[in-house]
Protein backbone atom coordinates (compact mmCIF):
# COMPACT_ATOMS: atom_id res chain seq x y z
CA UNK A 1 0.00 0.00 0.00
CA UNK A 2 2.78 2.38 1.16
CA UNK A 3 4.30 1.66 -3.01
CA UNK A 4 0.91 2.61 -4.23
CA UNK A 5 0.79 5.72 -2.58
CA UNK A 6 4.51 6.51 -3.45
CA UNK A 7 3.64 5.49 -7.15
CA UNK A 8 0.62 7.52 -7.06
CA UNK A 9 1.85 10.62 -5.49
CA UNK A 10 5.02 10.50 -8.37
CA UNK A 11 2.89 10.72 -11.21
CA UNK A 12 -0.25 12.77 -9.87
CA UNK A 13 1.18 15.95 -7.64
CA UNK A 14 -2.06 16.89 -7.35
CA UNK A 15 -2.32 14.64 -5.00
CA UNK A 16 -0.64 16.60 -2.09
CA UNK A 17 -3.91 18.82 -2.08
CA UNK A 18 -5.16 16.09 0.44
CA UNK A 19 -2.50 17.62 2.97
CA UNK A 20 -2.26 21.36 1.85
CA UNK A 21 -6.20 21.77 1.74
CA UNK A 22 -6.23 23.23 5.35
CA UNK A 23 -3.96 25.68 4.56
CA UNK A 24 -5.86 27.18 1.48
CA UNK A 25 -7.22 30.48 1.76
CA UNK A 26 -11.23 31.13 2.18
CA UNK A 27 -11.79 31.45 -1.40
CA UNK A 28 -10.15 28.50 -2.54
CA UNK A 29 -11.48 25.98 -5.16
CA UNK A 30 -13.38 23.35 -3.26
CA UNK A 31 -12.95 22.57 -0.33
CA UNK A 32 -11.76 25.42 1.89
CA UNK A 33 -10.79 23.08 4.45
CA UNK A 34 -11.77 19.34 5.72
CA UNK A 35 -10.12 17.11 8.39
CA UNK A 36 -11.26 13.75 9.88
CA UNK A 37 -10.40 11.65 12.80
CA UNK A 38 -10.97 8.01 13.77
CA UNK A 39 -10.78 7.38 17.68
CA UNK A 40 -10.15 4.22 19.22
CA UNK A 41 -11.10 4.79 22.50
CA UNK A 42 -7.74 5.74 23.76
CA UNK A 43 -5.72 7.31 21.10
CA UNK A 44 -6.50 8.28 16.93
CA UNK A 45 -5.41 5.86 14.47
CA UNK A 46 -3.42 6.99 11.84
CA UNK A 47 -4.63 5.58 8.86
CA UNK A 48 -8.23 7.27 9.90
CA UNK A 49 -6.97 10.55 10.69
CA UNK A 50 -5.87 13.19 8.43
CA UNK A 51 -3.90 16.08 9.49
CA UNK A 52 -1.50 13.30 11.20
CA UNK A 53 -1.10 15.84 14.49
CA UNK A 54 -4.82 15.93 15.22
CA UNK A 55 -5.87 15.40 18.61
CA UNK A 56 -8.53 14.07 21.30
CA UNK A 57 -8.96 14.95 24.58
CA UNK A 58 -11.86 13.25 26.54
CA UNK A 59 -13.76 15.36 29.35
CA UNK A 60 -16.60 14.78 31.03
CA UNK A 61 -18.37 10.87 30.36
CA UNK A 62 -19.01 11.08 26.42
CA UNK A 63 -17.42 14.19 25.86
CA UNK A 64 -14.61 14.78 23.18
CA UNK A 65 -12.77 17.86 22.43
CA UNK A 66 -11.12 17.58 18.83
CA UNK A 67 -8.48 19.72 17.78
CA UNK A 68 -7.90 19.46 13.99
CA UNK A 69 -4.61 21.40 13.28
CA UNK A 70 -4.73 24.23 10.15
CA UNK A 71 -8.25 23.06 9.51
CA UNK A 72 -9.90 26.57 11.16
CA UNK A 73 -13.15 27.73 9.35
CA UNK A 74 -16.12 30.12 10.44
CA UNK A 75 -18.74 27.43 8.80
CA UNK A 76 -18.74 24.12 7.38
CA UNK A 77 -20.74 21.35 9.04
CA UNK A 78 -19.10 18.22 11.12
CA UNK A 79 -20.27 14.14 10.81
CA UNK A 80 -19.72 12.11 13.42
CA UNK A 81 -20.33 8.25 13.65
CA UNK A 82 -20.31 6.11 16.79
CA UNK A 83 -18.01 2.61 16.50
CA UNK A 84 -18.89 0.13 19.19
CA UNK A 85 -20.06 -3.41 19.24
CA UNK A 86 -23.48 -2.30 21.49
CA UNK A 87 -25.79 0.32 20.30
CA UNK A 88 -24.26 3.92 20.95
CA UNK A 89 -24.71 7.08 18.37
CA UNK A 90 -22.82 10.55 18.42
CA UNK A 91 -23.67 13.91 17.66
CA UNK A 92 -22.10 17.38 17.53
CA UNK A 93 -22.03 19.64 20.30
CA UNK A 94 -20.28 22.62 18.81
CA UNK A 95 -17.26 23.26 16.25
CA UNK A 96 -15.39 26.32 15.30
CA UNK A 97 -12.12 27.95 14.91
CA UNK A 98 -9.58 28.46 17.30
CA UNK A 99 -6.66 31.04 15.42
CA UNK A 100 -5.76 28.38 12.42
CA UNK A 101 -7.23 25.51 13.87
CA UNK A 102 -10.61 23.65 13.81
CA UNK A 103 -11.98 22.40 17.82
CA UNK A 104 -14.93 19.93 17.45
CA UNK A 105 -16.71 19.06 20.50
CA UNK A 106 -18.43 15.58 20.19
CA UNK A 107 -20.98 14.13 22.27
CA UNK A 108 -21.47 10.27 22.63
CA UNK A 109 -24.60 8.28 24.23
CA UNK A 110 -25.59 4.55 24.43
CA UNK A 111 -29.06 3.66 23.53
CA UNK A 112 -31.21 5.50 26.01
CA UNK A 113 -29.54 8.21 26.10
CA UNK A 114 -26.98 7.51 28.82
CA UNK A 115 -23.70 9.33 28.46
CA UNK A 116 -20.88 6.82 27.17
CA UNK A 117 -17.46 6.88 26.05
CA UNK A 118 -17.14 5.20 22.53
CA UNK A 119 -14.49 5.18 19.83
CA UNK A 120 -15.57 6.98 16.92
CA UNK A 121 -15.15 7.72 13.00
CA UNK A 122 -15.65 12.20 12.67
CA UNK A 123 -15.15 14.59 9.47
CA UNK A 124 -15.44 18.09 9.26
CA UNK A 125 -15.80 20.18 6.03
CA UNK A 126 -16.24 23.72 4.73
CA UNK A 127 -16.61 24.92 1.28
CA UNK A 128 -17.16 28.26 0.19
CA UNK A 129 -17.84 30.50 -2.89
CA UNK A 130 -16.22 30.79 -5.70
CA UNK A 131 -16.76 27.18 -7.24
CA UNK A 132 -15.56 26.03 -9.74
CA UNK A 133 -16.90 23.14 -12.29
CA UNK A 134 -16.37 19.57 -10.59
CA UNK A 135 -17.67 15.88 -11.67
CA UNK A 136 -20.11 15.70 -9.73
CA UNK A 137 -22.79 17.60 -7.26
CA UNK A 138 -22.73 18.41 -3.82
CA UNK A 139 -23.89 20.36 -1.15
CA UNK A 140 -24.41 20.96 2.62
CA UNK A 141 -26.94 22.77 5.37
CA UNK A 142 -25.85 23.60 8.67
CA UNK A 143 -29.32 24.44 9.73
CA UNK A 144 -31.10 25.81 13.25
CA UNK A 145 -34.65 23.92 14.39
CA UNK A 146 -36.48 26.80 12.79
CA UNK A 147 -34.19 26.25 9.07
CA UNK A 148 -32.51 29.22 9.49
CA UNK A 149 -29.01 28.35 8.33
CA UNK A 150 -25.83 28.42 9.87
CA UNK A 151 -24.27 27.67 7.03
CA UNK A 152 -24.47 26.09 3.90
CA UNK A 153 -23.26 25.27 0.24
CA UNK A 154 -24.44 24.18 -3.05
CA UNK A 155 -21.73 23.96 -5.72
CA UNK A 156 -23.99 24.88 -8.60
CA UNK A 157 -23.95 28.17 -6.35
CA UNK A 158 -27.21 27.95 -5.86
CA UNK A 159 -29.01 28.63 -2.35
CA UNK A 160 -30.06 25.75 -0.35
CA UNK A 161 -32.95 26.22 1.76
CA UNK A 162 -34.68 24.35 4.89
CA UNK A 163 -38.27 24.15 5.59
CA UNK A 164 -39.36 22.54 9.24
CA UNK A 165 -42.90 20.74 8.25
CA UNK A 166 -43.41 19.39 11.33
CA UNK A 167 -41.84 18.35 14.92
CA UNK A 168 -38.68 16.93 14.20
CA UNK A 169 -38.93 16.99 10.88
CA UNK A 170 -37.38 19.35 7.79
CA UNK A 171 -37.62 19.84 4.10
CA UNK A 172 -34.23 20.42 2.70
CA UNK A 173 -34.11 22.34 -0.61
CA UNK A 174 -30.60 22.09 -2.64
CA UNK A 175 -31.84 23.53 -6.23
CA UNK A 176 -29.45 22.93 -9.20
CA UNK A 177 -27.50 20.00 -7.75
CA UNK A 178 -28.96 18.24 -11.20
CA UNK A 179 -29.22 14.61 -11.29
CA UNK A 180 -31.37 12.44 -13.75
CA UNK A 181 -33.59 10.60 -10.67
CA UNK A 182 -35.33 9.36 -8.97
CA UNK A 183 -32.75 8.95 -6.54
CA UNK A 184 -28.87 9.64 -7.39
CA UNK A 185 -25.59 9.60 -4.49
CA UNK A 186 -25.76 9.95 -0.96
CA UNK A 187 -26.31 11.61 1.94
CA UNK A 188 -24.88 11.84 5.80
CA UNK A 189 -27.08 13.37 8.47
CA UNK A 190 -25.71 14.29 12.22
CA UNK A 191 -27.90 15.84 14.87
CA UNK A 192 -26.10 18.89 16.94
CA UNK A 193 -27.29 19.79 20.26
CA UNK A 194 -25.98 19.40 23.59
CA UNK A 195 -28.67 16.74 24.73
CA UNK A 196 -28.79 13.60 23.48
CA UNK A 197 -30.71 13.89 19.45
CA UNK A 198 -30.23 12.34 16.86
CA UNK A 199 -30.99 12.48 13.28
CA UNK A 200 -31.36 10.83 9.55
CA UNK A 201 -32.67 10.52 5.95
CA UNK A 202 -36.17 9.45 5.95
CA UNK A 203 -36.47 10.11 2.48
CA UNK A 204 -35.37 11.81 -0.81
CA UNK A 205 -35.60 12.29 -3.93
CA UNK A 206 -33.12 13.54 -7.19
CA UNK A 207 -34.30 14.88 -10.62
CA UNK A 208 -32.70 17.89 -12.92
CA UNK A 209 -33.93 20.60 -10.53
CA UNK A 210 -31.92 19.56 -7.75
CA UNK A 211 -31.81 17.63 -3.95
CA UNK A 212 -35.13 17.20 -2.12
CA UNK A 213 -34.47 15.56 1.18
CA UNK A 214 -36.86 14.85 4.23
CA UNK A 215 -34.86 14.79 7.59
CA UNK A 216 -36.15 13.19 10.60
CA UNK A 217 -35.00 14.01 14.17
CA UNK A 218 -35.32 12.08 17.12
CA UNK A 219 -34.84 12.43 21.06
CA UNK A 220 -33.47 9.81 23.38
CA UNK A 221 -36.96 8.08 23.87
CA UNK A 222 -37.64 7.98 20.55
CA UNK A 223 -39.76 11.50 19.69
CA UNK A 224 -39.58 13.61 17.01
CA UNK A 225 -37.26 16.01 18.44
CA UNK A 226 -36.80 19.61 17.07
CA UNK A 227 -32.56 20.25 16.63
CA UNK A 228 -30.37 22.11 14.82
CA UNK A 229 -28.60 19.53 12.30
CA UNK A 230 -26.37 19.01 9.37
CA UNK A 231 -27.11 17.32 6.24
CA UNK A 232 -23.97 16.52 3.21
CA UNK A 233 -25.01 15.80 0.01
CA UNK A 234 -22.90 13.97 -2.65
CA UNK A 235 -23.12 12.62 -6.04
CA UNK A 236 -20.21 10.93 -7.73
CA UNK A 237 -17.82 13.81 -5.21
CA UNK A 238 -16.62 12.88 -2.27
CA UNK A 239 -18.32 13.59 1.46
CA UNK A 240 -16.07 16.98 2.20
CA UNK A 241 -16.71 18.00 -1.44
CA UNK A 242 -13.44 16.80 -3.55
CA UNK A 243 -13.52 15.36 -7.09
CA UNK A 244 -11.76 12.74 -8.90
CA UNK A 245 -9.67 11.67 -9.97
CA UNK A 246 -7.29 10.78 -8.26
CA UNK A 247 -9.41 11.17 -5.06
CA UNK A 248 -10.40 7.49 -3.91
CA UNK A 249 -14.36 7.43 -2.51
CA UNK A 250 -17.38 5.96 -2.59
CA UNK A 251 -20.97 5.65 -1.34
CA UNK A 252 -24.29 3.01 -1.77
CA UNK A 253 -27.89 2.91 -0.09
CA UNK A 254 -29.39 -0.20 1.83
CA UNK A 255 -32.73 1.04 1.44
CA UNK A 256 -32.60 -2.30 2.13
CA UNK A 257 -32.71 -4.33 0.23
CA UNK A 258 -29.40 -2.09 -2.07
CA UNK A 259 -30.21 0.89 -3.60
CA UNK A 260 -30.20 1.42 -7.50
CA UNK A 261 -27.22 1.67 -8.95
CA UNK A 262 -27.19 6.07 -8.90
CA UNK A 263 -26.77 5.43 -5.16
CA UNK A 264 -23.71 2.84 -5.12
CA UNK A 265 -20.88 4.62 -6.71
CA UNK A 266 -16.81 4.10 -6.67
CA UNK A 267 -14.88 6.40 -8.06
CA UNK A 268 -12.20 4.30 -9.26
CA UNK A 269 -14.80 1.30 -10.79
CA UNK A 270 -17.62 3.29 -11.07
CA UNK A 271 -20.99 2.83 -10.67
CA UNK A 272 -22.84 -0.51 -8.48
CA UNK A 273 -19.46 -1.88 -8.15
CA UNK A 274 -19.51 -1.49 -4.23
CA UNK A 275 -20.65 -4.58 -2.54
CA UNK A 276 -23.16 -5.63 0.59
CA UNK A 277 -24.01 -8.60 2.41
CA UNK A 278 -26.36 -9.59 5.00
CA UNK A 279 -24.63 -10.88 8.54
CA UNK A 280 -27.67 -11.60 11.00
CA UNK A 281 -30.13 -9.42 11.58
CA UNK A 282 -29.60 -5.84 11.56
CA UNK A 283 -25.98 -6.58 10.46
CA UNK A 284 -24.52 -5.65 7.03
CA UNK A 285 -20.94 -6.24 5.53
CA UNK A 286 -19.67 -3.64 3.05
CA UNK A 287 -17.11 -3.95 0.45
CA UNK A 288 -15.33 -1.04 -1.36
CA UNK A 289 -13.28 -2.07 -4.55
CA UNK A 290 -10.28 -0.63 -5.19
CA UNK A 291 -10.74 2.16 -2.18
CA UNK A 292 -8.06 1.19 0.28
CA UNK A 293 -5.83 4.63 0.18
CA UNK A 294 -5.19 5.85 3.37
CA UNK A 295 -6.13 7.48 5.48
CA UNK A 296 -9.64 7.55 4.63
CA UNK A 297 -13.05 8.09 7.44
CA UNK A 298 -15.86 5.83 6.70
CA UNK A 299 -19.37 7.40 8.07
CA UNK A 300 -23.02 6.07 8.50
CA UNK A 301 -26.38 7.58 8.50
CA UNK A 302 -29.68 5.77 8.76
CA UNK A 303 -32.92 6.24 6.60
CA UNK A 304 -36.21 5.59 6.98
CA UNK A 305 -39.15 6.81 8.56
CA UNK A 306 -38.88 5.22 12.21
CA UNK A 307 -36.35 6.34 14.90
CA UNK A 308 -33.83 3.67 14.17
CA UNK A 309 -30.36 4.28 14.33
CA UNK A 310 -27.31 2.74 12.76
CA UNK A 311 -23.55 2.97 13.95
CA UNK A 312 -19.87 0.78 12.91
CA UNK A 313 -19.71 -2.44 15.74
CA UNK A 314 -15.82 -2.29 14.73
CA UNK A 315 -13.30 -0.26 12.66
CA UNK A 316 -13.10 -0.73 8.73
CA UNK A 317 -10.58 -2.90 7.75
CA UNK A 318 -8.03 -2.56 4.60
CA UNK A 319 -7.71 -5.67 2.71
CA UNK A 320 -5.34 -5.45 0.08
CA UNK A 321 -6.86 -2.66 -2.70
CA UNK A 322 -10.11 -3.20 -0.43
CA UNK A 323 -11.58 -1.17 2.30
CA UNK A 324 -13.91 -3.64 4.24
CA UNK A 325 -16.72 -2.68 6.76
CA UNK A 326 -17.62 -5.07 9.16
CA UNK A 327 -20.74 -4.15 10.08
CA UNK A 328 -22.70 -1.78 9.71
CA UNK A 329 -25.22 -2.15 12.62
CA UNK A 330 -28.70 -0.94 12.94
CA UNK A 331 -30.80 -0.35 15.97
CA UNK A 332 -34.55 0.38 17.53
CA UNK A 333 -34.80 3.21 19.76
CA UNK A 334 -34.73 0.29 22.55
CA UNK A 335 -30.85 -1.19 21.46
CA UNK A 336 -32.51 -4.34 19.53
CA UNK A 337 -31.16 -5.46 16.08
CA UNK A 338 -33.09 -4.37 13.27
CA UNK A 339 -32.87 -4.28 9.14
CA UNK A 340 -32.76 -1.08 8.59
CA UNK A 341 -31.81 1.68 5.81
CA UNK A 342 -29.09 3.19 5.83
CA UNK A 343 -26.25 5.30 4.09
CA UNK A 344 -22.48 4.71 4.12
CA UNK A 345 -19.30 6.90 2.70
CA UNK A 346 -16.02 5.93 2.71
CA UNK A 347 -13.67 8.81 1.75
CA UNK A 348 -10.13 8.78 1.26
CA UNK A 349 -7.83 12.13 1.68
CA UNK A 350 -6.15 11.71 -0.95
Amino acid sequence: MMRRLATLATLLPALAVGVLVAAAPASAALPDRFAFVQWNGSATVPTGTTPAATTVVTGPPGRYRILFPGAGASRGVVHVTAINEVPHWCQANTWGPAGADEVVYVDCYKAGGSPDFTPFTAIFESSSPPTIAINGRFGYVDAQPTGALVSQFNSSGAVNSVTPVGVGAWLVKMPNLSTPGPVDGSLQATAVNVAPARCKVAKWSSAPSGQQILVNCYGPGGAPLDTRFTLTYQYQQSLYGAGWPPKYFGYLWNAPPLGPASTNFNSVLGPAVNTLMPAGTGLSLVKFPQLAVTPATVQVTATGPASDFCNLIMPWMYSGTDIIVRDVACYTNAGARIDSGFLISANSAF
